[in-house]
């Protein structure tokens, strides 16, 4: 492995950066004018501008991807004992999500090319205690939900980083029916700075939900009553206002992300061919159709090779942010100690786990930097 130093004028490439203008500096401004920060005017205007966005009934605002994923699994019925069989590489989020209701994430492997939960593990892990699927739509691309929708029980879709994807047979990730959880934090294809939404078909579900993220005030919003536990996942009307202008500008944010991505694929193409660098799966991979919606751009080093940690110092050296993209959640110490997960559990999850790197990636990235990481990384490996 080369080694270089990092000359003292030299600008670090950073691996994520948010895009806001004074649009959303304006949006912010007039909230704090208007005197109502909460529960105000832009929640609804937020959550029905998204629905529309994504071909979803309804939406409703939460404070987080996480809080929204707590309330869609309360929401479909799960509860103390019951098992929910989802995937062991995602951010733990996903994972954390049904202990909060005392319940049993029951992970299976996942697909080696798509990264998402296998829907052919997935069946193999269904007991009598499985009372929903949780698939993650990793990285942004879309989770084959016909085939989790075809096994009969609740599904909940994370989809905090699949905005911008679609299915092969026709809707927007977010668009199915299904309780679809979008997470809005800083490095995501729009930003509130912290927040969720969550999409779904069924009214009396939303109702549901909005109460339960306002400590389970009464439909009527009496202040007195409050019929059911609750919780305060609220979202904030200032959140509210960037995202609504962030909305706006969703499609150019898309578009510059699938604009990086392809141009590192074209600068990482050699390293894929003669060094084994592992690339993201294209568009189609798995089902003709299948949209990305770009999240983060994730390599896998080589098996022959340095080791992955190895490769984010030396690229750290270079002045090229990049991250561990993303651990085993079965490995870590809280469901080793909880569960009794060990090593050999999930053996595509683990090798993928343990080779994968995020590599800089946000929409208004030079092209000069791609290439920068490029090189680095050429450096690295070769």
């Amino acid at each position: 492995m080369g080694a270089s130093s990092l000359p003292a004028d030299t600008d670090v490439v950073p691996l994520a950066q948010p895009v806001l203008g004074v649009e959303e500096e304006q949006a912010v401004i007039e909230v704090l004018r208007s005197g109502q920060l909460s529960l105000g005017p832009r929640v609804p205007a937020f959550e029905e501008a998204f629905a529309m966005r994504v071909g979803a009934a309804h939406a409703s605002a939460v404070s987080s991807g996480t809080s929204g994923l707590h309330l869609a699994l309360r929401a479909v019925g799960v509860k103390e004992g019951d098992e929910v069989i989802t995937s062991p590489f995602s951010f733990v989020a996903s994972a954390n999500a049904p202990v909060f209701e005392r319940a049993r994430p029951v992970f299976a492997d996942v697909d080696p090319v798509t990264l998402n939960l296998d829907p052919a593990a997935a069946a193999a892990a269904i007991t009598e205690r499985t009372t929903a699927l949780l698939p993650v739509h990793i990285f942004g691309y879309p989770a084959d939900l016909p085939a989790f929708e075809a096994l009969g029980l609740p599904v909940v879709e994370d989809a905090c980083e699949g905005l911008g994807a679609r299915h092969h047979d026709g809707p927007a990730v977010g668009g199915r029916g299904n309780p679809a959880v979008f997470g809005f934090y800083a490095n995501k294809q729009m930003t509130t700075g912290e927040g969720g939404m969550i999409t779904l078909g069924d009214e009396a579900m939303k109702a549901r939900i909005d109460s339960e993220r306002n400590q389970g005030r009464a439909p009527d919003m009496g202040w007195l009553d409050h019929d059911r536990l609750g919780f305060n996942y609220r979202l904030s009307d200032i959140a509210c206002a960037i995202g609504s202008v962030q909305l706006t500008r969703l499609d150019d944010l898309l578009a510059g992300r699938a604009r990086v991505a392809a141009l590192y694929r074209e600068a990482l193409a050699g390293l894929a061919t003669q060094r084994g660098l592992g690339l993201p799966c294209e568009d189609g991979a798995r089902h003709a159709g299948d949209v990305r919606g770009w999240f983060v751009f994730v390599v896998q080093v080589p098996r022959e090779g340095p080791p992955r940690d190895d490769v984010i110092r030396a690229l750290r050296d270079r002045g090229v942010q990049s991250k561990p993209y993303l651990p085993a959640i079965h490995l870590m110490s809280f469901y080793r100690e909880t569960f009794g997960h060990r090593e050999g559990e999930f053996p595509v999850c683990e090798d993928v786990a343990a080779r994968s790197v995020a590599l800089p990636f946000f929409p208004h990235m030079r092209e000069d930097q791609v290439a920068r990481v490029a090189a680095a990384l050429g450096e690295i490996l070769g």
